[in-house]
């Protein structure tokens, strides 16, 4: 294909190198004549220096009628930018647009998408957001993911030594619990040997286990893996530092799904203080720093169950959050983008790390491989794994089957099952009927196969597939 891209920032020259790397033809537009030099050095990109909101610069890249370009990403720190790039680029007829937003106002409704002709508008405030309260609300996951409008998710979750589950097969699951309801879609065990897993597969204990379920759940599934019962209680007190974009979409998240839970926000600035005290209601707004010991002392550090970092620094969010950790707040996650500290929740005290620019980049690289789906969701990519929403099309020869009769291969599971107004945890003996939303779980090399499985309308390409 031939991308446009944006925005040399970090998240574009990210999806850039990728893209590039798998032989696509990309050019990368980008203002600022330092940051275009060092990507037309680094990168084997064709690099355009210019306004990417510009039709003469875009026509550089080859965005005009009749022209051949297949997509367009606009990925700047200036919505203006990508919108209006976008707007260009639809009215050129480049089959797909897609952009990144930054302002709530453009991704509430779909309204301003449709209208400029955006395919996908992308908010990582809003992604990062849901995150991190799925983060905070299952506190021993180590990553989690909505699914479904929020209806299921997915946990990375540690198999504790003292769990009832280590050294049993995953087919004893439903006898020993019959009230929970989840598919383990990935099992990593600590001596390396990892897949898909399947009935026989027996956990062991500090096995990392992928696991999908509805919300209501998950704390079962916490108490299962992590029976302590401290570590297992509801939220009660988050704090949360940085009155940004990102601070405030977390503190919305957790008022609209956990309105009992007292928020203390933190932030250094004056008029953002008086501006977050009128948006944020009951949330008690402290105008002082992040690590003042005396405020989070006297505001109960010690009895917090969630601490988030959420500064534009990456050095203080996690300075900030060993702090806290070590007052006694029981879960404290740091916002960093810089990737040389990805790593250090192995070696400093930090229950979790969240990288915006990473996980954007990670969508995007999604719905450019998916274009026709309505969404894709990015799993961590140290087990090298993706799930996809399909909207299963009436004339897809599997309707009617069940999972069993499909015979999937060995790395691909589905997952759940959205039809109507439910969710449902598929079993073998689950029929697939027109329109239902399949969340397909997948290893990376394996999905573009199991993608046009669910997709196709042609039993013959199936048939390929599946041979």
């Amino acid at each position: 294909m031939e991308i446009v891209i944006v925005g040399a920032g970090e998240i574009g020259t990210t999806v850039a190198k990728k893209l590039s790397l798998e032989g696509h033809n990309v050019y990368l537009v980008e203002s600022d004549e330092p940051r275009a030099s060092k990507a037309a050095e680094e990168l084997d990109v064709e690099v355009i220096h210019g306004n990417g909101a510009r039709p003469n610069v875009l026509a550089k890249a080859g965005i005009v009628n009749d022209g051949t370009v297949d997509m367009l990403i606009a990925c700047t720190n200036r919505d203006e930018v990508n919108m209006l790039s976008c707007w260009i680029a639809h009215n050129a007829g480049v089959p797909h647009v897609i952009s990144r937003v930054r302002n709530l106002e453009f991704t509430d409704s779909e309204y301003w998408g449709k209208k400029l002709g955006i395919d996908v508008m992308i908010s990582p405030e809003r992604s990062i957001a849901r995150e991190i309260t799925e983060l905070l609300a299952v506190s021993s996951a180590t990553h989690a993911a909505e699914l479904l409008d929020g209806k299921a998710a997915i946990y990375t979750l540690k198999l504790m030594p003292n769990s009832p589950l280590a050294g049993r097969q995953l087919k004893d699951i439903r006898t020993l619990y019959p009230d929970l309801i989840a598919v383990f879609v990935f099992v990593e065990h600590e001596d390396g040997l990892s897949g898909v897993p399947n009935g026989f597969t027996e956990l062991r204990e500090n096995d990392m286990c992928y696991v999908v379920t509805y919300k209501q759940s998950a704390q079962l599934l916490e108490e299962i893996f992590q029976p302590e019962p401290d570590k297992t209680r509801k939220l009660r007190k988050v704090f949360i530092v940085g009155g940004g974009k990102l601070g405030t979409q977390i503190a919305q998240a957790l008022r609209k799904d956990y309105s009992n839970v007292a928020l203390r926000l933190i932030e250094q600035d004056t008029e953002k203080c008086e501006k977050l005290s009128e948006e944020l209601g009951e949330a008690l707004i402290l105008n002082c720093d992040g690590a003042d010991k005396t405020v989070l002392s006297e505001e109960g550090i010690d009895d917090a169950d969630g601490y988030v970092c959420a500064t534009d620094s990456d050095e203080l969010n996690l300075i900030y959050s060993v702090l806290a950790k070590n007052m006694g707040a029981k879960k404290t996650i740091a916002i960093v983008k810089r990737k040389d500290y990805q790593e250090l929740t192995q070696t400093i005290p930090v229950d979790a790390i969240v990288d915006p620019n990473d996980a954007l980049a990670s969508l995007i690289l999604r719905v450019v491989h998916y274009p026709t789906h309505t969404r894709a969701f990015s799993i961590i990519e140290k087990i090298n794994a993706e799930m996809l929403e399909v909207v299963m099309p009436e004339n897809n020869p599997l309707i009617g089957k069940t999972l069993a009769e499909i015979k999937l291969q060995k790395g691909v599971v589905v997952a759940l099952l959205g039809r109507n107004d439910k969710v449902l945890i598929p079993t073998g003996a689950t029929k697939i009927l027109a329109g239902d939303h399949v969340i397909i779980f997948a290893l990376t090399s394996m999905m573009p196969d199991a993608a046009k499985l669910f997709s196709a309308d042609s039993s013959d390409e199936q048939e390929e597939i599946l041979s």
